[in-house]
């Protein structure tokens, strides 16, 4: 039998429950779930003017996730941003599973109080469907990526997917796992 990982066994034991509670869902099915967490790192001209930022957020990203990231490459040739098709624009990684659980452990309980002036995380980060996208303005806090080793500092954007239908449930959702959201919507 595998062992969950904290987050996840946090959600199954106790997190359920009070969404099944605070919502009245009749059947546990539709009580929300997290689906995956993806994180994209573009970097644009950066990643044309030399190979070695590419390769060096590659690294960076796959040290941060413990998964391989996927190159993204541009759907288009733009004649005014001098960008061809095919051209290396970023890198993403999807997580799922036990990855996803272990990365947000991580995220919630030790990167995020880690920036600088933190107030929380905006509500207004949700698309409509229960899904929340943030930005994190650079690699470097997260405990993975050694300082020193750092080129450039990039930022990235994370986007976690659930399947609830509403805004209001994957607030909840996100707020029971952990998510230090701001009281007062600035």
């Amino acid at each position: 039998m595998r062992t969950l990982p904290r987050l996840e066994k946090l959600y199954v034991d106790e997190l359920r429950d009070k969404m099944k509670k605070r919502f009245e869902y009749d059947n546990v099915n539709r009580i929300p779930r997290l689906q995956k967490v993806v994180i994209n790192m573009g970097l644009g001209r950066e990643a044309m003017d030399n190979a070695n930022n590419m390769k060096n957020a590659t690294a960076q990203l796959a040290t941060i996730t413990g998964q391989l990231p996927v190159i993204a490459k541009a759907k288009k040739s733009v004649a005014g941003f001098r960008l061809r098709e095919g051209t290396p624009i970023g890198t993403f990684v999807t997580l799922r599973g036990d990855r996803m659980w272990e990365f947000l452990d991580r995220l919630i309980t030790f990167s995020i109080p880690q920036v600088r002036d933190f107030r929380g995380l905006s509500p207004r980060g949700f698309d409509g469907h229960g899904n929340y996208n943030f930005g994190v303005e650079e690699q470097a806090i997260f405990p993975e990526i050694n300082v020193d080793s750092i080129d450039k500092f990039r930022g990235m954007n994370i986007t976690i997917v659930t399947d609830a239908s509403t805004d209001e449930e994957g607030l909840e959702l996100l707020k029971l796992i952990g998510m230090p959201f701001r009281t007062s919507s600035r």
